[in-house]
């Protein structure tokens, strides 16, 4: 047993967290002294390219544009290479559900027939040290059938009878590289979160999931260039030579939910090649993205009400259109993006409504051409799955049925920003200022996702929320008044309306609203703009969790 109240090191990792029911079966010797390699050998790299991302965002800010590289243009023009043939359980990925890796929703996942499950240990996760440990064991009790859940209630969780192969495609997501994981340490260092989600998953159920006919897949997170994309393939091969498998094993989806990555899509499927599975239209992370990137370039780029962005403007029209071209030009699947919507049996009138713009968002994705799509509620698969049964037909994907030639890169049409009909409206700035401060909350208590109006909504609808309010006062942008006429987005106006909101709100014992608000208020108001969101309030729910225990205290095992 390890010791309980006091760091540890073993095999050069310092385990600071607080010591949890089986971690022992996770936080292995061998499985620390693999996290602390891949540390050594690629956190330097890391950091690196966290660097580059604020030069190009410097560069932005300074009225340079975005264009597709010249340097790597030989890469786009040459028509020749592939990526990898698709791997068992990846053929058909017509309809993928998404959600956290707590075990009741591992279990609804795995029973819910979707083709795929994103585990997710990023946006859907709060990443507190019990969610992120607590999912590598419900992922490996999953593979290995061994797992089931009761509620405080009495309702029980098991799986069914079918085997892994017959199940979703598990898919894990792990943190962006711009998160870090305190609670544990190499050579004074915390580790990144993505090489802790990454590390332990692979390492615990690589060779678990070939002997089921299955494989490590990924999603790639936040990756803003092909750099990013290489440095996880540099990731991929020597984790594969560690455990003595074959490469080529691991497979990676890449979330194109940056403005940079959009112009560099065959590029990132390049560096990937021999790993890559495909490309995944990320659509709130990659509006919260260019609101993030420009900012500070004036009303050109200023975007309306978060609910007047729809994939129908024109510059998500061609992200999308840019993005399954790249994918079947190469041989690659594209996924298409989130159903948020959450099914209310309560008010059928508003649920068949709901299910309708569900039903048509997922049909344009079909029609253009995606071999799949994400849903966030099992009672949302089957909606999805007719959708793309009916264009699918006998096919398992759409790769050479629908190539989409009539696309032509475009990287004047990405960034048409201003033509996103809409307006900004004072019932806006309010949901946005709400939604916000409820989902922080949530996220503070340990939910990364959380049901808002009939939404499921995470930390990227919540980086969109902080970022528009946040560019709209810096903006000097004009809004239309609930009563009539309009005016300016000011910090002082905001600060009035976040007051309003926040008294609105019903507490309960034990919340964390008053945290809630203020990093949310210190985000959307800052004078100077934080990257992302989760980084404060990453370290408010540190502060309030047990107290920090000084690292250089802890017993070397």
């Amino acid at each position: 047993m390890y010791p309980t109240d006091q760091p540890i090191t073993l095999n050069g990792v310092t385990i600071t967290g607080p010591h949890l029911p089986r971690q022992e079966e996770i936080l292995t010797p061998d499985a620390l002294d693999f996290l602390a390699s891949l540390h050594r050998q690629f956190n330097g790299r890391r950091l690196e390219l966290l660097t580059k991302r604020q030069e190009t965002r410097q560069r932005i800010s300074d009225g340079a544009t975005l264009d597709f590289l010249p340097e790597t243009r030989t890469i786009r023009e040459d028509g020749s290479w592939r990526v990898a043939p698709l791997a068992p359980g990846l053929k058909d990925r017509r309809v993928e559900i998404t959600g956290p890796v707590d075990r009741k929703m591992t279990i609804n996942a795995m029973n819910s027939g979707a083709k795929c499950w994103l585990a997710d240990f990023e946006d859907s996760s709060s990443p507190s040290w019990e969610n992120m440990l607590n999912g590598q064991v419900n992922l490996r009790d999953a593979i290995r059938r061994q797992i089931d859940f009761t509620t405080p209630e009495g309702k029980e969780y098991t799986l069914g009878g079918v085997q892994l192969v017959d199940r979703p495609t598990i898919i894990v997501r792990p943190r962006g590289w711009h998160l870090d994981e305190d609670h544990l340490v190499v050579d004074g260092e915390p580790m990144a979160g993505a090489l802790v989600d990454f590390g332990l998953y692979f390492f615990h159920n690589a060779k678990e999931l070939l002997r089921r006919g299955r494989g490590p897949y990924f999603y790639l997170p936040k990756t803003e260039n092909h750099l990013e994309a290489r440095l996880w393939n540099c990731i991929f091969v020597v984790a594969q030579d560690h455990l003595g498998i074959p490469q080529g094993t691991v497979r990676a989806t890449v979330l194109i939910e940056t403005i940079t990555a959009a112009f560099e899509m065959e590029e990132i499927l390049y560096q990937l090649r021999n790993h890559a599975a495909g490309l995944n239209a990320g659509r709130w992370d990659y509006i919260f993205s260019i609101i993030k990137n420009f900012r500070d370039r004036g009303e050109a780029f200023v975007l309306p009400d978060r609910a007047d962005v729809t994939m129908t403007a024109p510059m998500m029209r061609a992200y999308t259109d840019q993005l399954v071209r790249a994918c079947h030009r190469r041989g690659a699947s594209a996924i298409g993006g989130m159903a948020a919507f959450i099914p209310n049996r309560r008010d059928p009138e508003a649920n068949a409504a709901a299910l309708e713009k569900v039903r048509a968002d997922k049909t344009r994705e079909a029609s253009d051409g995606f071999d799949g799509s994400w849903v966030a509620h099992p009672d949302l698969v089957p909606v999805a799955m007719e959708v793309f049964d009916s264009v699918l037909v006998d096919r398992q994907n759409q790769i050479r049925a629908n190539r989409r030639d009539d696309v032509t890169p475009d990287a004047a049409a990405l960034l048409t920003v201003s033509e996103t009909p809409g307006s900004i409206t004072e019932s806006g700035v309010r949901m946005n200022i709400e939604v916000g401060i409820r989902y922080v909350e949530s996220w503070l208590r340990g939910s990364g996702a959380a049901a808002i109006h009939n939404l499921m909504e995470d930390a990227a609808t919540a980086e969109i929320s902080r970022s528009q309010i946040w560019q709209w006062i810096n903006a000097g942008s004009s809004a239309e008044l609930t009563g009539g006429g309009t005016r300016t987005v000011t910090r002082e106006w905001v600060q009035e309306l976040m007051d309003e909101e926040f008294a609105r709100i019903e507490r309960s014992e034990g919340d964390r609203f008053d945290d809630a608000l203020e990093v949310f208020a210190g985000s959307a108001l800052a004078e100077e703009y934080p990257d992302f969101l989760t980084l404060p309030a990453y370290r408010t729910f540190l502060s309030a969790t047990a107290p920090a225990r000084q690292v250089l205290a802890g017993t070397t095992v």
